[in-house]
C-alpha cells in the first residue's frame, strides 16, 4: 500500500512541475534556515560542558557599585588566595591572569623562530587543572605548573613550534624577556570552550611579567580584568553563603572605599552568556533565532497548504471518481501525506546539502566553528527527522482531510467543491499569516541592518582611518628616536605615543580627589594615557581648556 501511494504520489508530482518546484524550494529554504539556526543554537548552548561537577564550579565575579552599578570578571588578585587560606567552602581555587597578543619566540635546530599568538597566555594555578576536565597528553597534572618559568601547551601549537619533536624540556622565550620550560603537552581544547588559551603558565612566574598584579599583599586596591578566579565549591554548599563571607574582604582590605566593590559567584553555565561580565552571547538572542526558524518553517507550510487548497478544482474528479470505485477516506488522506513526505524529503536533501554549502560563510560572520556531523550528533540525527515528520504532518494533514471529504457527485460535477476546500476566506486568512510573517522578518532583517550600518559608519569622536597602531615596550627602547624616525616616512602625516586608542577597552579607571578631600568621589574616571599628539593624530574635538604640553 505504502508503495502504491508512493508510486501515484511521484507521478503526480511529477506531472506538475511548476507546483512541485515551488514548494520543495520553499521547505527547502526554510529548512535549511532551520537547520543552520538549531546548528548555532545547539553550538552556543554546548559552551563549557562536559566538565565533571560544572554545577558546582563558579566564578568570582565584581559588582562595582558607585553612582551606577559597573560589571567586571575580574577579581582583585589576592582575593584567591585569601579565600583558599581563610574558608573551606571549595575544594579547589585557582586564579588565572590571561593576556592577549604575545610574542613567543625560541632558537631551532637551524634558526631562531618568533610566533605572534593573538590567544595570548594565561599564568595559572596547578589547581585550574584540577576543576576543569582539560587533560594531559604528557605530563603531571598535580605538579605541571608547580615551578618558576614552566608552561605546558596545546598539541597543536606543540606541532606547529616543533614539528613531530618532543616539546617536553623545550626552551620558549614570551615578549623577550621571560625565558619559560615547557613541561608537558595538554590536549587541544574543545572549541565550545570559554578557555581558549593554548599557553599555560606557572602563576608564580606572573610577578616578572607584573609585579603589581602578582602581589598578594598591595593589589586589592586595583581590579584587572585579566585576573579571574574559580572555585569548586564541596557538595551542598551554597553559593549565597559564599558570597556573604567575601563580602567581609572588602570591609577588611577596602574600608576607605564606601563598600563599592560586591564579590559575586557566577555559575560556569552562566559565563558564555553573561554579556555582564563578557558573554559573547545573550541567551535571548538564541531564543529569537529560535523563533525566526519557527516562523520560517510555519511560513513555508501555509504556502504549501495554501497551493494544495487552491488545487482542489483540478484534482475534484480524481477524488470523485477514486471514491466511487470504493477508495476510503482514510487512503486519500495518506495519499496526500505520501505526495507531502515525497516533497519533504526532496527538500530536506536540498536544505542539507545548502547547509553544508553556506556554514562556513557563517562561521566567518561569527567567528564560530560551528559543525553539521549528519551521523556522529545525535541531537542533529533526531532533529531532522522529527522535523520532517512535523512539517510532513502539518502541511499534509490539513490539505489530506479537506480533499479527501469531497462528496464522490459534487466532485464529479465540480459542484460545491470551492466550500468543501475552506472557501476563499480559509486562503485569504492563511494568505495573511503567511505575508504578516514574511513581512515582519524583513522589517526586522532592515531595522538589523540599519542599525549595524549605524554601528559601522557613525561618527566616534576620533578618526580610526588610515590609523595603524604598533605595540611598543613599556621600557628598555629610545621612545623619542623610535618617534622621530616614523615621522621621516613617507605618508605618516602623524605620530602618537599612548597607553591605547581612545575606544579601546584597555581601560585604567580611577577615582578623582577634588580640593584635597581625602576620599575619592563616588564616580570613577577612564584614563588614556598619551602624548601632546595624541589629540591630533586621533583628530579628538577639545570642547573647553587646551592641550596636553608636550
Amino acid at each position: 500500500m505504502i508503495k502504491n501511494y508512493l508510486k501515484i504520489a511521484f507521478r503526480k508530482l511529477r506531472r506538475n512541475k511548476a507546483y512541485t518546484l515551488i514548494n520543495v524550494m520553499g521547505l527547502a529554504l526554510s529548512i535549511a534556515c532551520a537547520i543552520l539556526i538549531f546548528s548555532l543554537v545547539k553550538y552556543h548552548l554546548s559552551f563549557n560542558s562536559g566538565h565533571a561537577n560544572a554545577d558546582r564550579i563558579y566564578r568570582i565575579v565584581t559588582e562595582q557599585h558607585r553612582d551606577n552599578i559597573s560589571y567586571t570578571a575580574g577579581v582583585p588578585s589576592p582575593l584567591g588566595k585569601a579565600f583558599r587560606n581563610d574558608y573551606d567552602y571549595a575544594e579547589k581555587v585557582a586564579r588565572i591572569a590571561t593576556f592577549d597578543d604575545i610574542l613567543i619566540s625560541f632558537q631551532d635546530k637551524t634558526e631562531s623562530k618568533k610566533f605572534r599568538e593573538s590567544k595570548g597566555v594565561a599564568f595559572a594555578e596547578t589547581e585550574y587543572f584540577q576543576i576543569f576536565n582539560f587533560p594531559l597528553l604528557s605530563g603531571n597534572k598535580a605538579t605541571v605548573l608547580t615551578e618558576p618559568n614552566t608552561a605546558i601547551i596545546t598539541k597543536s601549537l606543540a606541532e606547529k613550534y616543533f614539528g613531530t619533536e618532543d616539546p617536553v624540556n623545550q626552551t620558549i622565550r614570551m615578549d623577550n624577556k621571560i625565558d619559560l620550560k615547557i613541561t608537558g603537552v595538554l590536549k587541544d581544547l574543545p572549541n565550545n570552550s570559554d578557555q581558549d588559551c593554548n599557553i599555560y603558565i606557572s602563576y608564580s612566574t606572573l610577578k616578572q611579567y607584573n609585579e603589581w598584579l602578582a602581589s598578594d599583599i598591595d593589589a586589592w586596591g586595583g581590579i584587572e580584568s585579566s585576573m579571574n578566579c574559580y572555585v569548586l565549591l564541596r557538595p551542598n554548599v551554597n553559593p549565597k553563603r559564599v558570597e556573604d563571607v567575601l563580602a567581609g574582604y572588602v570591609k577588611k582590605f577596602r574600608p576607605e572605599n564606601k563598600n563599592v566593590h560586591h564579590y559575586k559567584l557566577q555559575p560556569l553555565a552562566d559565563i558564555h552568556f553573561d554579556s555582564r561580565y563578557g558573554g559573547v552571547m545573550d541567551k535571548k538572542n538564541l531564543w529569537i533565532l529560535s523563533f525566526i526558524a519557527l516562523f520560517l518553517i510555519i511560513s513555508a507550510c501555509v504556502n504549501f497548504i495554501n497551493l494544495a487548497t487552491a488545487q482542489a478544482l483540478s484534482r475534484s474528479k480524481e477524488i470523485g471518481v477514486r471514491k466511487v470505485l470504493g477508495g476510503k477516506k482514510s487512503q486519500l488522506f495518506w495519499q496526500f501525506i505520501a505526495e507531502t513526505a515525497l516533497i519533504t524529503s526532496m527538500s530536506f536533501v536540498i536544505a542539507i546539502c545548502l547547509s553544508f554549502l553556506v556554514l562556513p560563510v557563517l562561521n566567518d560572520w561569527f567567528n564560530s566553528q560551528m559543525s553539521i556531523r549528519l551521523f556522529s550528533n545525535w541531537r542533529l540525527l533526531l532533529f531532522i527527522p522529527l522535523l520532517g515528520a512535523v512539517v510532513t504532518f502539518f502541511a499534509g494533514a490539513y490539505p489530506g482531510l479537506i480533499l479527501s471529504r469531497f462528496r464522490p457527485i459534487q466532485a464529479l460535477k465540480n459542484k460545491g467543491i470551492q466550500k468543501s476546500a475552506g472557501g476563499l476566506n480559509t486562503r485569504r486568512g492563511l494568505i495573511i499569516v503567511q505575508f504578516a510573517i514574511s513581512q515582519i522578518l524583513l522589517i526586522a532583517v532592515i531595522v538589523i541592518a540599519k542599525q549595524m550600518e549605524y554601528s559601522k559608519n557613525s561618527d566616534l569622536g576620533f578618526n580610526k582611518d588610515a590609523i595603524v597602531m604598533l605595540p611598543a615596550p613599556e621600557k628598555g627602547f629610545k621612545a623619542k628616536t623610535l618617534k622621530n624616525q616614523l615621522e621621516q616616512i613617507s605618508g605618516v602625516s602623524n605620530v602618537t605615543q599612548c597607553l591605547a586608542a581612545p575606544s579601546s577597552d584597555n581601560n585604567w579607571n580611577t577615582g578623582p580627589r577634588y580640593d584635597n578631600r581625602l576620599e575619592d568621589e563616588a564616580f570613577r574616571v577612564s584614563v588614556k594615557a598619551g602624548d601632546a599628539d595624541f589629540v591630533k593624530t586621533f583628530g579628538l574635538e577639545i570642547l573647553a581648556g587646551r592641550n596636553l604640553f608636550p
